[in-house]
C-alpha cells in the first residue's frame, strides 16, 4: 500500500515536472493581406485555451506546450494551423477563403452563403478584377460568371454594353439585368444624349451607363441569376440582378492605399485593304500617289493613364473610407477617348450599444466623352471609318498646295472628317444613399434606405461649314440672304435624370431549436424616376465660323430647330421572404412581391410575382473525397418593365407652328411582360475541398411579350408605333457548368484553374402569323433592308436572307429559289435559316499561380453556335465599288463578279461569330522588407498586364465581339456589324502600394 503511494506520487510529480518544463507561452501578431487582424481567433488544438487578437493584431497564449498546434481563424479567412515547435514568437498571415461554397452573396435586401442558398448564384470580388483595367464594372464579368454574356458594342472607350444573363427574355430592347448599387436599383436608361440623326451619316449611341463606376471601390459583385433570388425584385427580375457593393473601411488601423498604371495600346489583328499597286492592278483608278494608308489616317497609338487612392479606417463602432480615382483614355481612333474622375464614401457608425447602425455612402463621378463621327446607320456616303475604308489608296489625303483633296461630296476625304467633326459629352453623376438599421429584439430588426440617383449631361457636337457633304442637314440655301448655300451643323443636347428610392424592411431570424430557424422579412419600396432633356440644332454657318457649339444661334435662323420633353415614371412595391432551414439540412424559401407602375394599362397597373425554393444538403463539411454535395430547385416568375414609359397612355406633341401631332394611341390594356422559368442545380465540394463547382439547368417561359407595332394613322398627325402585347412564347432553356480547382494550395505556392460553360437555347413559340422585321442593313442600294425576323418556331433574331450559291459564267450572283435551284435575284425568295445571332455556348476559363512573392493570372473567353452579319462588307467591299474607285479587300477584288452586280443582303456576308479571346494575363511580384518599412509602406506590388493579347476566329471583320445596333421599327437587333469602332490590345505597367 505504502509502496503504490509513492509510485503515485512519483507518477504525479514526474508528469508536473515535465509538463512545466515543456509549457510556454507563445506570442505574436496576426495579419491579412490588409495589415495587422484585431479579433483573430487562436485556440490550442484539441483544448478550450485560446486567446484573440487586440487592436494591433497582436496576441498572447499562456501554457502552450512545444509541441502543440495553434488554430488561426477569423470569419472570411482560411482557417490555418501551426506547429509551435518549441517557438515563443508566431506571426501568421491569413489568406482570403477562396472556398466557393464559403462565399458571402449579396442577394435582395440580406446575404447568403453559396452553400445555403437555394437559387443560382454567384460572386466575383475584387481579388477576380484588381489587375483589369475596365471602363465599366460590366467588362469585369467577362468569361467570369456562367450563363452571363457581355458584349461590347464596339471598341471604342466607354461603348455602350450589353449584359445578358441566361440569355433574351424579351423581343424588344430591356434585356439588361437589374443593377443594384449598395442597395439602390438604378433605372437601368442612357445617361448621356445619342445624339439625333444626321441626314446620310447616321445617329450614334449613346455610352454605357454604368461608366461612372470605378472598379477600384467595388468589394464584390453578386450575379442572381435564377426566380428564387430575382423574384424579391418582382417586376425588374425577368432578366437576372447584378449587386454591385463598394469597399468600406476594415482595418483598424488606419491604411492608405495607392494604385496607378499607364498602358500603351494598338489596334488588335491586322485588316487587310489594297495597297496603291494591288487597288491598280485588280482595276482600280490610279491616281498616282502610293502614301495612303488608312491607319496611319484615322488611327493612332491608344493611351491610359489611371490614378486612385484611398483611405480606410475602423473603430470597434465605425468604420470609413474615403477614395478618388482619374482616368484619362486616348482610344486608338483619333480624337476619341473618355476622362473619368470618381470620388467615393463610406461610412457606418453604431449607436447605442450596437441597437442603431447608420450606414451613408456616395458615389460622384465626372466624365468627358470625346468621339468622331461614328455612326450605327450610315448610308453610301459613310461616317468616319466608312471614308477611311473606302478612300482610293492611290489618291493623297492632301493637295500640293495643303489643301485637302476633294472628289465629291458623296466621297469623303477621311482626314478632312476627322478635323471638322467635333463631338464632346460632359456627364455629371451622384449615386447616393443613407441606411439605418435598428434592432428592436435579439430576433427582430427595421432598416429604411433612401437613395437618389442624379444625372446631368450636356452633348455638343458640330460638323465644320469647310467640308461638303451631300447631306440634307449639311447643305441649306438662305433664302433670307438671296438663297446661298450655307453648310454646317451644330447641336447642343442635355438630359437630366434624378431618381429617388425609399425602402422599409423589417427583418426576424430565430433559431427555435437545433432543428428549426427561420429568417423572414417584409418590406415596402417606391421607386420615382424623372427625366428631362432638351435639344438645339443649328444649319448652315458661313466658312468663317470654326466654334458652331459656342455661337450655336450663328446659321441660318428659319433652319434653327429646338425640342424639349420631361417624363417621370413611378413604382410602388410590396415583398415578403421567408426561408426555413430544417434539421440544418432541408432549406425551403418563399418569395412574393407586388409591383405596381405607371408604365402599365389602366387596367393593369399591379403584377404580383412569386416564387418557391428548396435545397437539401446531402454531404455538409465533410472530412476526404467527398465534403459538400448540396441540389436545389425553383419555381418563380418575374416580370420585364424596362420599356418606354407612357407606353400605355395616348401621347402627341405640338410641332412647329403649333401643329399637333399623334405620337401613339392609348392601350388602357397594356400588361406585364411576365416570365415563368424553373431550375435545378446542385453545388459540390470534392477532394478534400480542392475542387468545387456547380451544375445548373433552367427553363424560362415569357408571355405577354411586349412590342411596338405600326397602328393605323390617326388624325390629326401620322401614323405611328403603338406599344401592344403580342402572343406567343418566348422560351430560354439551357444548361450550366461552373468548376474550380486549387491545384496546389501551400504556405508558399498556390495554382488554382477555374472554367465555367452555359449552354443556351432560345425559340419563339405560339407567335401565330406575326412577324417583326430586325437587322437594318445600310449602303449603296440598301435602303429598307433587313438581314433578320422574329417569327414563330424559330430563334429570336433569326436571319432571313438570301441564300449565296456563287457567280455564274457572267459574274452575276446565283441565289436559291424558293424551290432550291439555282437562279438571279430577280426570282430569288428570301429564306429562314437555321442560324441565329445569340451564341449558342459562352464559355470562360481562367488560371492563377502565385509562388513567394511572385503571381501570375491569365484568362480566357469565347463564345461558339452563333453567326454574325458583315455589314460593312456588304455596303462597301464589291467589284462594283472598286470600279467605282472606292477601295476594298483583297477577298472582294478577287471575286468574279462584275461590276453591275447588284450587292444585296444574303448569306455572302453571314459569317460564323465564334472566337476564343485571351482577356487578360497578368505578372506580379510583391515588394516587402526593411527598405519599405523605412518609407512606412507596408507592401508595394509591381505588375504587368496585357488585354486582349490574341483572338481566335474565322471572322473577317475587326472583331467578332461587335454588337452593332441596327434596330428596325424599334426592334433590336443582334451580331449585326457595321463601320464599328476597331478593337484593341494593350500592355499596362502598374503599381499598388499600401501604407
Amino acid at each position: 500500500m505504502k509502496n503504490s503511494l509513492i509510485k503515485g506520487l512519483m507518477v504525479f510529480l514526474t508528469v508536473l515536472c515535465t509538463s512545466l518544463t515543456y509549457s510556454q507561452d507563445v506570442s505574436g501578431t496576426v495579419s491579412d493581406a490588409s495589415g495587422p487582424l484585431p479579433g483573430a481567433s487562436i485556440i490550442v488544438k484539441g483544448t478550450t485555451n485560446g486567446a484573440q487578437t487586440d487592436f494591433d493584431g497582436k496576441f498572447t497564449i499562456k501554457n502552450v506546450g512545444s509541441n502543440a498546434v495553434l488554430v488561426f481563424s477569423y470569419i472570411g479567412l482560411k482557417t490555418q494551423e501551426l506547429n509551435v515547435a518549441g517557438k515563443s514568437t508566431i506571426n501568421v498571415e491569413l489568406k482570403e477563403d477562396s472556398a466557393q461554397l464559403n462565399e458571402v452573396i449579396v442577394i435582395g435586401y440580406g446575404t447568403v452563403r453559396k452553400k445555403d442558398a437555394t437559387g443560382a448564384v454567384d460572386i466575383i470580388t475584387s481579388e477576380d478584377f484588381d489587375n483589369v483595367a475596365a471602363t465599366s464594372p460590366a467588362e469585369l464579368l467577362r468569361g467570369k460568371v456562367s450563363g452571363v454574356q457581355v458584349t461590347q458594342s464596339s471598341g471604342e472607350p466607354g461603348a455602350g454594353v450589353s449584359i445578358r444573363i441566361r440569355g433574351n427574355s424579351s423581343i424588344r430592347s430591356g434585356n439588361g439585368p437589374l443593377i443594384v448599387i449598395d442597395g439602390v436599383p438604378l433605372d437601368g436608361g442612357n445617361v448621356s444624349s445619342g445624339g439625333s440623326e444626321i441626314a446620310d451619316l447616321g445617329a450614334s449611341s449613346a455610352k454605357n451607363p454604368l461608366n461612372f463606376v470605378n472598379q477600384n471601390d467595388i468589394e464584390s459583385m453578386s450575379i442572381l441569376k435564377d426566380a428564387s433570388s430575382t423574384a424579391i425584385y418582382g417586376s425588374r427580375g425577368a432578366n437576372g440582378v447584378i449587386v454591385i457593393t463598394t469597399k468600406k473601411g476594415k482595418s483598424k488601423i488606419p491604411q492608405l492605399t495607392y494604385n496607378t498604371s499607364v498602358s500603351f495600346s494598338k489596334i488588335s489583328g491586322d485588316f487587310k485593304l489594297l495597297n496603291g499597286d494591288e487597288f491598280v492592278a485588280a482595276g482600280g483608278i490610279d491616281k498616282g500617289s502610293r502614301s495612303y494608308n488608312w491607319e496611319d489616317a484615322i488611327l493612332r497609338g491608344g493611351f491610359s493613364n489611371n490614378h486612385d487612392i484611398a483611405f480606410s479606417s475602423s473603430t470597434d463602432n465605425s468604420n470609413t473610407r474615403l477614395s478618388f480615382g482619374a482616368n484619362v483614355t486616348d482610344g486608338i481612333v483619333k480624337n476619341t477617348g473618355i476622362d473619368k474622375y470618381t470620388a467615393s464614401f463610406a461610412n457606418t457608425n453604431e449607436f447605442f450599444n450596437k441597437a442603431l447602425k447608420v450606414e451613408s455612402r456616395l458615389l460622384y463621378a465626372a466624365i468627358k466623352d470625346e468621339t468622331t463621327l461614328l455612326s450605327n446607320n450610315a448610308g453610301y456616303i459613310g461616317n468616319l471609318i466608312g471614308s477611311a475604308l473606302y478612300w482610293n489608296p492611290t489618291l493623297p489625303i492632301y493637295q500640293d498646295n495643303g489643301d485637302y483633296t476633294f472628289v465629291g461630296n458623296d466621297y469623303l476625304n477621311p482626314v478632312q472628317l476627322l478635323n471638322a467633326y467635333k463631338d464632346y459629352t460632359n456627364t455629371n453623376k451622384i449615386l447616393g444613399n443613407i441606411n439605418a438599421t435598428l434592432k428592436i429584439t435579439n430576433h427582430l430588426k427595421y432598416q429604411i434606405l433612401f437613395g437618389i440617383e442624379t444625372s446631368t449631361s450636356i452633348r455638343k457636337r458640330q460638323i465644320a461649314p469647310t467640308i461638303q457633304i451631300n447631306s440634307q442637314d449639311l447643305v441649306k440655301s438662305d433664302a433670307a440672304n438671296g438663297g446661298i448655300t450655307k453648310r454646317g451643323f451644330a447641336e447642343i443636347a442635355d438630359l437630366t435624370k434624378f431618381n429617388k428610392t425609399l425602402e422599409h424592411t423589417l427583418t426576424y431570424t430565430n433559431d427555435f431549436s437545433d432543428n428549426l430557424s427561420l429568417n423572414g422579412l417584409v418590406g415596402y419600396s417606391y421607386y420615382s424616376y424623372d427625366v428631362d432633356g432638351s435639344s438645339a440644332r443649328g444649319h448652315g454657318y458661313v466658312k468663317e465660323q470654326t466654334n458652331l457649339i459656342d455661337n450655336i444661334q450663328g446659321g441660318i435662323q428659319a433652319e434653327f430647330r429646338a425640342s424639349s420633353f420631361r417624363n417621370k415614371t413611378e413604382l410602388q412595391s410590396y415583398f415578403a421572404r421567408a426561408e426555413f432551414v430544417v434539421y440544418k439540412d432541408l432549406i425551403l424559401t418563399g418569395t412574393v412581391r407586388a409591383d405596381g407602375s405607371t408604365k402599365l394599362g389602366a387596367d393593369n397597373k399591379w403584377g404580383y410575382f412569386p416564387s418557391v425554393g428548396a435545397a437539401y444538403k446531402l454531404i455538409s463539411s465533410k472530412d476526404g473525397a467527398v465534403n459538400d454535395f448540396k441540389i436545389r430547385g425553383n419555381y418563380g416568375v418575374t416580370g420585364n418593365q424596362e420599356f418606354a414609359v407612357n407606353s400605355a397612355v395616348s401621347k402627341a406633341n405640338y410641332g412647329n407652328g403649333g401643329s399637333p401631332n399623334t405620337i401613339s394611341g392609348a392601350n388602357n390594356l397594356l400588361r406585364w411582360e411576365t416570365t415563368r422559368s424553373y431550375g435545378v442545380g446542385s453545388d459540390f465540394t470534392f477532394l478534400k475541398n480542392r475542387l468545387t463547382g456547380s451544375l445548373d439547368y433552367f427553363n424560362r417561359d415569357t408571355k405577354d411579350l411586349i412590342a411596338p407595332v405600326p397602328q393605323a394613322t390617326a388624325q390629326p398627325g401620322p401614323g405611328s408605333n403603338r406599344s401592344v402585347n403580342l402572343p406567343g412564347n418566348l422560351i430560354n432553356k439551357g444548361f450550366e457548368v461552373a468548376l474550380n480547382y486549387k491545384v496546389i494550395d501551400t504556405e508558399d505556392m498556390s495554382w488554382d484553374i477555374s472554367g465555367n460553360v452555359a449552354f443556351l437555347d432560345n425559340v419563339i413559340k405560339n407567335f401565330g402569323s406575326v412577324s417583326l422585321l430586325a437587322g437594318g442593313v445600310n449602303g449603296q442600294g440598301l435602303s429598307g433592308a433587313n438581314a433578320e425576323i422574329i417569327k414563330d418556331g424559330y430563334p429570336l433574331y433569326t436571319y432571313f436572307l438570301y441564300d449565296f450559291r456563287g457567280y455564274d459564267a457572267s459574274g452575276n450572283s446565283i441565289y436559291a429559289a424558293a424551290d432550291g435551284s439555282d437562279t438571279g435575284l430577280g426570282n430569288a425568295d428570301k429564306k429562314l435559316l437555321d442560324k441565329q445571332p445569340l451564341p449558342k455556348i459562352n464559355l470562360g476559363f481562367s488560371t492563377n499561380f502565385s509562388y513567394k512573392k511572385f503571381d501570375v493570372g491569365a484568362s480566357f473567353y469565347g463564345a461558339f453556335g452563333h453567326y454574325l452579319y458583315n455589314n460593312t462588307a456588304n455596303a462597301y467591299f464589291f467589284k462594283g465599288a472598286l470600279i467605282g474607285g472606292r477601295n476594298v479587300t483583297p477577298e472582294a477584288a478577287a471575286t468574279p463578279q462584275i461590276q453591275s452586280d447588284p450587292n444585296s443582303p444574303s448569306t455572302k456576308y453571314l459569317e460564323s461569330g465564334d472566337f476564343l479571346r485571351m482577356g487578360n494575363l497578368t505578372v506580379g511580384y510583391t515588394l516587402e522588407g526593411n527598405v519599405l518599412e523605412k518609407l512606412k509602406i507596408k507592401s508595394a506590388r509591381f505588375f504587368v498586364s496585357g488585354q486582349n493579347l490574341f483572338v481566335i476566329t474565322g471572322y473577317s471583320g475587326f472583331d467578332p465581339e461587335v454588337d452593332t445596333d441596327k434596330a428596325l421599327n424599334g426592334v433590336p437587333s443582334a451580331g449585326m456589324d457595321y463601320l464599328s469602332y476597331p478593337r484593341e490590345k494593350s500592355i499596362a505597367v502598374g503599381l499598388n502600394v499600401t501604407f
